[in-house]
């Protein structure tokens, strides 16, 4: 896509089903140990209806590195799921540290011919953004197969497996709006206020390396958005030093609100040493622009992920703590052939 000007969504054709579902090796390797969460996974899936296939990569034991394969090696599995007409939809196994080596091979114009839905976080967000900055592809940052609905979701209470497995199927099968997102008691209000915006996001360091490529959103697709972001790992101050790289290249200007999601396994974080909790280190760096916040919401590495579609509009209420999806992330079936 050229120019800066928003870009039309190119949201993938609504699943039925008996819909084919494939599970890929799109970053790390998987590992024999978490075989049985994979399983897992599976059987959520075709809970909701779909048959499921894994990809070739998607082997225990197979590895390069510290990747599935060699970056060109999964950008052709890659490509050839985009391809396949009986795909119809592409789930991650797991993320990693593998995205970034291919991003320049990915074959934007199947993509654009026959969009599908591409569910994955971490590393995946590189995929989300990167092709919505392609394309106008709708992004679903979501759970992954492995760690996400074979792990967090078997972790979580029954009625919570529940409401997510309700909310994945009608996102992917449904051309209505979700409306407002499940809540808990977990979300908080950092700052308070309410806009209408542009969904883009995900985990805060993979939005700063994106923007780092020559396939980076132009400045002005962040106007009026909403940000939202999580992180797990590293230090408290990787976080600050983020947020920082947001300020600096001006999307903190542009941005109506933010939601921000569980930290995970991140040091420092409010420690009896004086370090900022994460609200208030979001801010101490937001300093006097008057944006709603949203905080602690579950989605990214603390699992399991409520649906985040990257290029959706949605309506943030951080005071009443609400978050909803105004439009859908899918579209409906062509009708072909005659009509009796």
């Amino acid at each position: 896509m050229t120019g800066s000007a928003l870009p039309q969504l190119l949201r993938p054709r609504a699943l039925r089903p008996g819909d084919l579902v494939v599970v890929a090796s799109l970053s790390r390797p998987l590992h024999a140990a978490y075989e049985p969460d994979l399983e897992q996974a599976v059987v959520v899936l075709e809970r909701m209806g779909f048959r499921v296939r894994r990809a070739p990569l998607l082997e225990a034991g197979r590895h390069r590195w510290w990747s599935a394969a060699r970056p060109a090696e999964i950008a052709e599995e890659f490509n050839g799921l985009l391809r396949d007409p009986e795909v119809r939809a592409i789930i991650a196994h797991d993320g990693g540290q593998t995205a970034l080596g291919y991003l320049d091979l990915i074959d934007v114009e199947a993509i654009t011919a026959d969009p599908k839905p591409i569910l994955g976080y971490s590393d995946i967000s590189l995929l989300h953004l990167v092709l919505y900055a392609r394309t106008g592809l709708v992004g679903f940052h979501a759970d992954m197969a492995t760690p996400g609905l074979g792990g967090h979701w078997r972790a979580a209470p029954a009625a919570r497996q529940a409401v997510l497995e309700m909310l994945y199927s009608r996102l992917l099968t449904s051309d209505e709006a979700i409306g407002a997102l499940p809540a808990t008691p977990s979300w908080e209000c950092w700052r308070a206020g309410r806009t209408e915006g542009r969904l883009i996001g995900g985990v805060i360091n993979r939005i700063v390396l994106a923007q780092a490529t020559p396939f980076a959103l132009p400045l002005e697709w962040f106007d009026g958005a909403v940000l939202f972001w999580e992180e797990m790992g590293g230090q408290a101050s990787y976080v600050w030093s983020y947020l920082q790289v947001l300020r600096h290249c001006g999307i903190l200007d542009r941005i109506s609100g933010m939601v921000v999601g569980v930290p995970y396994e991140i040091d420092g974080l409010g420690a009896p040493d004086a370090s900022p909790t994460l609200p208030e280190m979001v801010l101490d760096v937001l300093g006097d622009r008057d944006i709603p916040v949203l905080g602690n919401v579950e989605f990214g590495h603390a699992g399991p992920n409520l649906p985040m579609p990257v290029g959706i509009r949605v309506a943030l209420d951080a005071q009443q703590r609400t978050l909803s999806l105004l439009e859908p992330a899918v579209r409906p079936h062509v009708m072909t052939g005659p009509v009796g």
